[in-house]
């Protein structure tokens, strides 16, 4: 039986990936996506880590194709301007990226 929270999906990225530098000095490259298999517009904040990241700047850019193997998790924001409304946020931590 596999983990309920691994993905694998085609997705196509919408903006520039940003590079962050942990104090432990470990690259993070964070951005969004869409799931292209879902019907509706779905968006998720992929997050890659170590050389993995370095290799996304380096090599992908805003609306290419990459298929992604990762784990998904989900978390709940409240909107600030309509009480008693949760949002959720869609956040993969990328593991395979796998051109397109």
């Amino acid at each position: 039986m596999g983990d309920i929270n691994y993905v694998g999906s085609v997705v196509k990225i919408l903006e520039k990936p940003v590079q962050t530098v942990s104090t432990d000095k470990i690259i993070r490259t964070s951005f969004r996506a869409q799931l292209v298999q879902v019907r509706k517009i779905q968006i998720a904040y992929l997050v890659f880590w170590g050389n993995l990241a370095r290799d996304i700047i380096n090599n992908y850019q805003v609306n290419d194709y990459i298929m992604i193997e990762g784990y998904l998790s989900v978390s709940n924001k409240t909107n600030n301007k309509l009480p008693k409304r949760q949002l959720k946020k869609a956040q993969i931590t990328v593991l395979k990226v796998y051109s397109i």
